[in-house]
């Protein structure tokens, strides 16, 4: 039984990475552009603190670069509608790598201002085509894990970002050319992929009223989950630094939050394949308004407790995005997921532009801990209007079938074989038999474990 266990465990493992690998191009393509974002937030936020430049300013910023997503969906939509989804990634990587280092030319916030709402407009594309990409070929069974695998990359991405923050000093603006260089680097391996992208729908625009009717549950949670995250990634490194902790405790009080919410990706993606994903939303979102009330400022937490509770925040808001967005999808035509995931995009931009104004406006007020105050009001909100009953519309269309590379092909043949055999070889441990005479039992077992 023991043998047994361990092969159903390695045939799951061996299917987590087939899977990992069907798609390995443009996770990789996740995670070169999530690093540059990470180091291009952080060091945003740190460097306007370190100049003294008041919260609203930061806050403003960062909702320059969400409300510049918002906007340019629309834009990024039709891109990808005229050119396809590759010209249409590549075409948005370059303006961002121009639109990055053209911060270095000068220090004038409104000019940066600007150049922030350039760079959301146009990045939001890239996030469309991965997103999509993703959704039209990730079987319905399967969607959970491939979004679970994409957070994965796009967390460890913004760790690494956010991490090699620590490197440089935050008044120096060099800073910005080693974001370039990301933002161009994951250019390659979409522009090397030897998948095919989803074929352009002539009927998927970006209508707000049909995605309201179709999914408004989802687009409530997304528009808070991007309130929650904007101001996190926005106004986190201010609260960390207004609580006493240097450059070097401020990377890692953002990295283990984000790293948390990283590891947990795959366990949420294979239980939201099982349970339902509105449940799991509103058991997520009721713990973080709880477990946030004792960051309100009447207790004074040491720096080591204050890491694993921000470890427990990042498991539980990094996975709320995915767990909506695959619920989303779960309910309209495949025609419409490139539409679906601009929308998506838009609200969760909404959010993350509201989300840094409102809360660098409470800080203002009330001090460093209204950010977490806010973040347990928006929790308990979607505890409150998140309901099963409310939800419309439903999935219409089996997706496309999962096609499989030659390296995934070869380790699924790998796998049948090695089953096979050591099936064989356990008949014959508890039968003492000649293991020819069971060859064909092992058949349909292999089949089913594989």
């Amino acid at each position: 039984m023991q043998l047994l266990f361990f092969i159903v465990r390695l045939s799951c493992r061996v299917r987590m990475i087939s899977l990992f690998l069907s798609f390995f191009s443009l996770y990789l393509a996740t995670l070169l552009m999530s690093l540059g974002t990470g180091l291009y937030n952080t060091f945003i936020a740190l460097h306007l603190a370190d100049q003294g430049v008041s919260q609203v300013w930061i806050g403003l910023l960062i909702a320059a670069f969400y409300t510049g997503q918002v906007l340019g969906a629309r834009f990024g939509h039709k891109l990808v509608q005229r050119v396809g989804h590759i010209r249409a990634y590549a075409i948005s990587a370059a303006m961002v790598t121009v639109l990055v280092l053209a911060q270095t030319i000068t220090p004038l916030l409104p000019i940066w201002v600007f150049l922030r709402f350039l760079t959301g407009a146009t990045m939001v594309t890239q996030y469309m085509v991965l997103e999509s990409w993703l959704n039209d070929q990730a079987d319905q069974k399967q969607r959970g894990s491939v979004f679970a695998f994409y957070m994965v990359m796009s967390g460890l991405g913004l760790v690494f970002g956010q991490m090699t923050v620590s490197f440089f000093s935050p008044e120096d603006l060099t800073t910005l050319n080693v974001v370039a260089m990301s933002m161009a680097l994951c250019l390659i391996p979409v522009a090397i992929t030897r998948r095919s992208h989803p074929v352009l729908q002539l009927h998927a625009p970006i209508k707000l009223k049909v995605f309201i009717r179709l999914v408004p549950m989802s687009m409530f949670v997304l528009f808070v989950a991007g309130s929650i995250t904007g101001s996190f990634y926005g106004l986190g490194p201010v609260y960390a630094s207004k609580e006493g902790m240097n450059t070097d405790q401020v990377a890692v009080f953002l990295s283990v939050s984000v790293m948390a919410g990283l590891l947990s990706q795959w366990p949420m993606g294979w239980l939201s394949d099982r349970i339902y994903r509105l449940n799991m939303i509103r058991f997520n979102a009721l713990l973080l308004g709880l477990l946030t009330i004792p960051f309100y400022g009447y207790w004074h937490l040491p720096y080591s407790v204050m890491l694993v509770m921000v470890a427990i925040f990042g498991v539980l808001q990094f996975t709320i995005y995915p767990l909506a967005t695959a619920f989303a999808n779960e309910h309209v035509d495949p025609s419409l997921r490139v539409g679906l995931s601009g929308v998506l995009l838009m609200t969760y931009g909404v959010g993350a532009s509201l989300g840094p104004l409102l809360v660098g406006k409470l800080m203002d007020i009330g001090g460093a801990p209204m950010f977490y105050i806010y973040t347990s009001l928006a929790a308990f909100s979607l505890v409150i209007f998140v309901r099963k009953e409310k939800v419309k519309g439903t999935y219409k269309v089996d997706p496309e079938p999962l096609y499989p590379c030659r390296l995934t092909c070869r380790l699924l043949r790998w796998q049948r074989r090695w089953i096979r055999v050591s099936m064989n070889r356990l008949i014959f441990h508890l039968t003492n038999k000649p293991w020819k005479k069971y060859w064909i039992l092992s058949r349909p077992a292999t089949r089913l474990l594989s």
